[in-house]
């Protein structure tokens, strides 16, 4: 209805009931429902702001309605199993059967487009064997007094804030029950991380949550504090997120609850967006002091750190300060720029940063060909959901894996997108209480559990069918890729490879390489 046919109806409806309640008083009753109707559709046509209601008052809102239900719709009704994004409904389904143990198996085929480009898949062997139990990995180098023996398999970066209380308490006691690291995220170490006491992996990132001084600086004397717990096994060094790499972290301001104030030492309902780079460093060498001091402070555990890849030849500069200075982390973690489990800009979530392949191509090349990758560890956290995901990513470089939203459909997340607005209605990333008392913690750290342990399950039956015995063995040439119509390659064909300690020398250093190398210097990123 347009709106000068809005106010005709309605002067028309008005003076209607007025004569005919002189005749039948009982029509007044109708105002009961036509006179909100008729207060609504006036101040439709009056508003400013949006056109649609001025235009056509009261069926207008029809519009809104349909568009906010239009999510659901598409995802339940029209989504097809492998095409949903960011995840599919088809590997939704896989972490949801595996954390609840039922049936995980798939009847009639692949429904995948096996000719399509862009379709991979492992090279098994005739010679395969029963799987093996899965191996666990050392980490910590020569200067790591107290080496974390890991899961292969870990629970990736998911602050308190962005996730509830009730979140963290099943993720950690999943973790404790499973025997796997649970990242706390920078949102510094929390009484929900401890709580159940699985193992934790700190994140230090730029906002020094949990080792902030009062001028928002690191503390070292909070950060030796922190780190003593037991419980606290490694410490991570955060200088950028797949979600948001050099933007720095988001926690809207709905979620500032007092508590998590407190953690964090910012202020009650306030938006907290963390410095997009560090204080405590400004060059590739005083990121390896830091990482020394780091270790120091907390009596020689492991300490890494973790980046999203955007200029490669800054990581190849954080390669030279490691030469010169004979500092070296006990461990990289890469994320890739599909990643992310909370609030991101628009335009950093879709066009900033490395997709996880790319860069942990080149952060593995770059320790190869500075001689430095036996004595680091390498994590890879970008969509990990199934064992074969796991099998590529340890295939491309990768000795373990982080997994963050696969961890939060095992607790229970619907994939509703809502993290960003204080109402998701698993109640996951939220700090509504109403919303969180919907999830049990008790039922999800089992949940947790037995998803992680599908998964590597899952990840060792491939291993045997390839014939192999660990998925340490997994090499490029074990993983194969659909480029065109009538053609597949490996990934040892597809990306270029170095040979170790290649780029030492001044011969045999591939062009993209050398021009990484000008001006490069380990005093300046």
């Amino acid at each position: 209805m347009r709106r000068k046919h809005f106010f005709v109806t309605a002067f028309l409806v008005v003076a209607a009931v007025a004569s005919l309640s002189t005749v039948w008083p009982e029509t007044l009753w109708s105002m009961v429902i036509l006179g909100p109707l008729l207060a609504l559709g006036f101040y439709d046509a009056l508003q400013p702001t949006h056109a649609i209601l001025r235009n056509y008052p009261i069926i207008g809102h029809g519009r809104y309605l349909l568009e906010s239900v239009r999510p659901e719709f598409h995802q339940y009704f029209v989504e097809p199993n492998t095409g949903g994004k960011p995840f599919s409904r088809e590997e939704r389904s896989a972490v949801y059967q595996r954390a609840k143990n039922v049936r995980d198996t798939v009847p009639f085929g692949t429904q995948r487009d096996v000719y399509a480009t862009g379709y991979e898949y492992i090279a098994h062997s005739l010679v395969c064997g029963h799987p093996k139990e899965p191996p666990r990995l050392r980490i910590g180098g020569t200067a790591c007094t107290r080496p974390y023996e890991s899961s292969l398999l870990n629970i990736s970066a998911m602050s308190y804030g962005s996730l509830s209380d009730a979140a963290v308490l099943a993720l950690n006691g999943g973790a404790k029950d499973g025997g796997f690291a649970h990242n706390t995220g920078e949102g510094g170490v929390s009484p929900h991380h401890l709580g159940p006491g699985g193992d934790l992996i700190w994140q230090v990132g730029t906002g020094y949550f949990g080792c902030r001084g009062p001028d928002g600086e690191f503390d070292p004397e909070r950060f030796t504090d922190t780190v003593a717990h037991d419980a606290i096994k490694m410490v991570e060094v955060k200088l950028s997120q797949g979600a948001k790499p050099g933007h720095g972290g988001i926690l809207p301001a709905t979620k500032v609850t007092p508590e998590i104030a407190a953690i964090r030492g910012i202020p009650v309902g306030e938006t907290c967006v963390s410095p997009p780079s560090h204080t405590a460093f400004s060059t590739p060498t005083g990121l390896l002091e830091f990482i020394a001091r780091l270790r120091d402070l907390s009596g020689g555990k492991p300490v890494g750190f973790k980046l999203c890849v955007g200029r490669p030849d800054e990581f190849l500069r954080i390669c030279l300060a490691m030469r010169a200075t004979g500092i070296t982390p006990d461990y990289v973690a890469v994320d890739g720029g599909e990643g992310g489990t909370g609030a991101a800009p628009i335009e950093f979530s879709n066009h900033v940063g490395m997709p996880l392949t790319d860069g942990l191509v080149t952060i593995h090349n770059l320790l190869v060909g500075f001689g430095l990758r036996d004595d680091i560890r390498i994590i890879a956290s970008g969509k990990v959901t199934t064992g074969f995901k796991m099998a590529r990513l340890m295939a491309l470089g990768a000795e373990a894996c982080y997994s963050a939203r696969a961890m939060m459909f095992a607790l229970g997340c619907i994939q509703a997108r809502r993290c960003n607005a204080n109402d998701c209605p698993t109640g996951v990333a939220t700090q509504d209480r109403n919303l969180i008392s919907g999830l049990v913690i008790s039922d999800k750290r089992k949940r947790i559990c037995r998803f992680h342990a599908a998964t590597l399950e899952s990840l060792m039956e491939l291993v045997a069918a390839g014939g192999l015995y660990s998925p340490l063995e997994l090499r490029p040439h074990h993983i194969h890729r659909r480029v065109e119509d009538y053609e597949v390659q490996t990934f040892a064909e597809i990306y270029e490879w170095l040979e170790s300690g290649q780029l030492l020398g001044t011969d045999g250093i591939p062009p993209k390489y050398a021009t990484m190398f000008e001006g490069a210097t380990a005093d300046s990123f």
